[in-house]
């Protein structure tokens, strides 16, 4: 290996070869903001459902709404990493493992969601098709059960991508610790996660075999997912949500702001872990075209959704029309098309605004938007119902409140805790696409062989 390689790598396995204070640290604090999670759930789970904001006619509330933001974030990872494979995209080979990583770890907290919102979350057994002694399975028209088995076909399916390509860095770190001290910790933990992976021609073919039919078989699987969300809401009678256009809106919006969280990740990663040869101003530049891209179709589709219902003036679906224009909602809406179609048009059509940096901070006001335009979908129309009577109105509690917290600090520490794990940059990957730019290495830095 070139000191030049080396000295690039460095970054890279630094981590993963010692103690980081500052990795330390910022574990400790996510990880206090996450137990703000199990706290308040716990505290749910001891006074009943009633602690919370929810009632007549609002019986949806911030935990679905986490729930689909969650389960959109997601589809960073493997559905934009498999499409970049499928299409041999050169440039993705640094970015995959940090998108893929953000879909596991994202996936896992939607999917605690409606495990919180139904209020005895020993009971989520009952939407499992399990034998049992009553002779009974679950209400296959129920919503639950849907999602239960979507969230977990696509879990099932990302941990696979994501593990899968990491075989061969894992078998690096092997040789590294093994080479520094056999009986070591790392050393032993690292053996063990190489699954005895060598190297060999043959496992290098059936890696690459199974990467590329994994990566087409996941892409209508994370399609297939928001989906199954989306008839959540369509599959019902309730104004503005018996659409047909739920489905693809709904599935644009989980990659547009999957793209958000996996700018703001890699700004994050560059800065923190001086990734810069890696996640390069190209990169950003491109993912910023896409980003751009996204933002023109998620606008198309939420003017065609308005404008639909604007022409056809039924009064149900008008009355929540109104009230999310120029009604109470109405600067909830408008911080939303701030948020989602000014800010990233205004920046991300000229270079100099694909600039890391500001990719970043159009990944937070998008993240922040696509919060919002979830919190108009399931707040802003169920307060608005068909039958006329007396309501109530939404006020989130404090226990919403510190479980929407508490999960991203949750999502902060899991991703902490893979970076000093695993390589958070493709090792692989990335020498095999400088081989294929031209810049030939020994075909010995290719592979690893396991050590005795």
């Amino acid at each position: 290996m070139t000191p030049g390689r080396m000295s690039r790598e460095v970054p890279l396995f630094r981590p993963l070869t010692s103690w980081r204070p500052k990795l330390i640290l910022g574990s400790l604090l996510a990880g206090a903001v996450a137990a703000l999670l199990f706290y308040s759930w716990g505290y749910q789970v001891r006074n009943d459902i009633g602690v919370t904001g929810l009632n007549r006619p609002v019986f949806w509330g911030f935990y679905i709404t986490n729930f689909v933001f969650w389960i959109g974030i997601s589809h960073a990872g493997t559905l934009i990493s498999a499409i970049l494979r499928v299409t041999s995209a050169e440039w993705r080979r640094p970015v995959t493992r940090c998108a893929e990583a953000i879909t596991v770890f994202a996936l896992s907290i939607g999917g605690l969601f409606p495990l919180i919102h139904l209020g005895r979350p020993w009971l989520f057994w009952f939407m499992i098709p399990l034998p049992n002694y009553r002779g009974l399975w679950p209400n296959f028209r129920s919503p639950l059960v849907w999602d239960m088995m979507a969230i977990g076909t696509y879990l099932t399916g990302s941990i696979l991508y994501l593990l899968l390509p990491m075989l061969p860095d894992l078998a690096i770190l092997r040789d590294r610790h093994i080479a520094d001290n056999p009986n070591s910790a790392r050393a032993r933990i690292y053996r063990f996660l190489a699954l005895g992976w060598r190297g060999t021609a043959q496992q290098w073919h059936s890696l690459e075999s199974g990467i590329r039919a994994l990566a087409v078989i996941i892409i209508p699987v994370a399609v297939s997912v928001h989906t199954i969300v989306s008839w959540d809401f369509s599959m019902t009678r309730q104004p503005m949500w018996h659409s047909t256009i739920f489905g693809p809106y709904f599935v644009v919006g989980a990659i547009y702001s999957g793209i958000a969280v996996l700018m703001v990740a890699m700004y994050l990663l560059r800065r923190g872990m001086g990734l810069e040869s890696y996640l390069n101003d190209k990169i950003f530049n491109n993912l910023g075209l896409l980003f751009l891209t996204f933002t023109l179709i998620w606008s198309y589709f939420t003017f065609a959704e308005h404008l639909t219902v604007w022409y056809g003036n039924e009064p149900s679906e008008m009355a929540v029309f109104t009230e999310r224009i120029s009604g109470q909602y109405a600067w909830v809406f408008w911080a939303m098309i701030l948020l989602n179609v000014a800010l990233p048009m205004l920046v991300l059509s000229f270079p100099l605004g694909r600039k890391p940096f500001f990719t970043a901070i159009v990944g937070v006001g998008v993240l922040i938007g696509m919060w919002i335009e979830r919190f108009l979908i399931v707040v802003g129309t169920l307060s608005l119902p068909r039958l006329d009577f007396t309501v109530g109105t939404y006020q989130p509690s404090w226990t919403e409140l510190g479980i929407l917290v508490g999960s991203f600090g949750l999502f902060v520490l899991l991703y902490l805790i893979f970076v000093q794990i695993a390589p958070i940059v493709s090792i692989w990957e990335v020498r095999e696409g400088e081989h294929h730019l031209g810049q030939v290495r020994p075909a010995s830095e290719h592979l690893t062989v396991e050590t005795t």
